[in-house]
């Protein structure tokens, strides 16, 4: 079977200067067609298919649950960092030099994103994306549920809201706005004064980092439940044309048309007139079909050019620590509203909807805006080092977060596109 990691394989030039995934202005797509031309040909029919349909109420519903795993992803990741000083203090640490609770959480989510995301291809994304929020360790579900969230929205989109998987960033921002407020709320009232020595902070004078992960927690299972219960969320028609199931996506796009009675001409005919995927007569756990999950990823220069560079960038986002300024004395309540408005700047700055618009401008795309995502930052952080009162490192700290948007919107639809 072809490489399905994440649309890749269904990126082909089939409209001048548009994608088959319908994404507009991309002068370099990959051509996936010397791997396998009759899935090239089928994914370009669905994504005709699609944009004849439109956006419908489906899509929105969808914007707003796949937000849910954005905004659940980035408060549980931040409910870790923010509860790792209050933990270390009331139980110590055997190591100064690792953070055990910080590790545990980076080591699920490198495994939730290596095992969900190539599950996800395997057996479909419905039931991996409903699933990853119930999942018990935590991190190694929020660490798959990144991916799924944009790709399952992406894969129901018609070409004229592309942008609306750069937008979906603002998600991100409201999960981490609420663990800020929530933060707020109780590491500033129900924690031990930060010159109790770390092992010394009794249970009782510590409860702010329980409160946080208790109500983290509520949220997070309130959101599961509605994701499962408002939409009755269906495979993909990209992912099932990919497996060769020809009857799946003629029934789920024709009942989406017929639902709000839109135009719609695709037949199953016209598929199976197409010819049959490569390597789908095989069970989907077999050696070949997992094997060419993975070596899809290099299978062309390009391709592997593009899967090292992304890799990179997300490793360097990764591994860059922040460090503030010392501005002088400032109050545990100070502290914690500070963070809470300087990601407020996120939610309430207009990065996702400037990475929406730019991804769409000719000549600009996802590069250009990649670039201007990095350069804007990069000029802000080289001002952050002359701040000399606590005024402006709110300030310039907001600045920052709300600019910092703009990248991680584009990066990733442009992981999607490039995947």
């Amino acid at each position: 079977m072809p490489p399905v990691f994440s649309l890749g394989s269904e990126i082909t030039t089939t409209r001048t200067g548009c994608s088959s995934l319908g994404i507009p202005h991309i002068s370099e797509v990959i051509d996936i067609s010397v791997i396998d031309p009759i899935l090239t040909r089928k994914m370009a029919r669905v994504n005709e298919a699609i944009d004849e349909i439109g956006m419908t109420p489906f899509q929105w519903k969808l914007f707003f649950l796949n937000g849910f795993g954005y905004g659940v992803d980035s408060l549980l990741i931040s409910c870790q960092s923010i509860v790792q000083s209050a933990v270390t203090q009331e139980f110590d640490s055997p190591n100064p030099r690792i953070k055990g609770v910080a590790l545990a959480s980076q080591v699920g989510l490198l495994v939730g994103a290596a095992t969900w995301g190539f599950t996800a291809d395997v057996i479909g994304r419905k039931w991996v994306l409903n699933s990853s929020l119930f999942i018990s360790i935590y991190s190694a579900g929020a660490g798959g549920n990144y991916i799924l969230d944009a790709t399952n929205f992406l894969e129901f989109l018609p070409v004229s809201h592309a942008w609306l998987v750069s937008f979906l960033a603002v998600w991100w921002a409201v999960g981490y706005t609420i663990t800020r407020l929530l933060a707020w709320a109780f590491m500033a009232t129900y924690s031990c004064a930060s010159d109790v020595p770390d092992g010394d902070c009794p249970r009782a004078a510590n409860m702010d980092w329980q409160y946080l992960h208790f109500t983290c927690g509520t949220l997070v299972i309130v959101m599961a439940l509605l994701r499962v219960t408002l939409v009755r969320l269906v495979q993909t028609p990209k992912w099932l044309i990919s497996q060769n199931r020809d009857v799946e996506v003629v029934d789920v796009l024709s009942t989406l048309a017929q639902r709000y009675d839109l135009p719609y001409t695709l037949t199953l005919s016209e598929l199976q007139e197409l010819g049959r995927v490569q390597h789908t007569g095989k069970s989907v756990w077999s050696a070949t079909r997992l094997r060419a999950h993975l070596s899809g990823l290099v299978s062309t220069r390009r391709l592997a050019y593009s899967t090292v560079m992304i890799i990179i960038n997300w490793l360097l986002i990764g591994t860059l620590e922040s460090r503030g300024a010392d501005t002088g004395d400032t109050s545990t309540y100070d502290a914690w509203r500070d963070y809470a408005i300087d990601q407020i700047s996120g939610l309430a700055g207009p990065g996702p909807a400037i990475a929406g618009i730019l991804v769409e401008i000719p000549g600009i795309g996802r590069r250009g805006t990649l670039a201007i995502g990095a350069a804007i930052p990069t000029a802000l952080q080289f001002g952050y080092t002359q701040i000399k009162t606590p005024a402006q490192n709110l300030g310039l700290s907001a600045a920052i977060t709300a600019a910092s948007d703009i990248y991680y919107a584009t990066g990733w639809e442009a992981l999607l596109a490039f995947w």
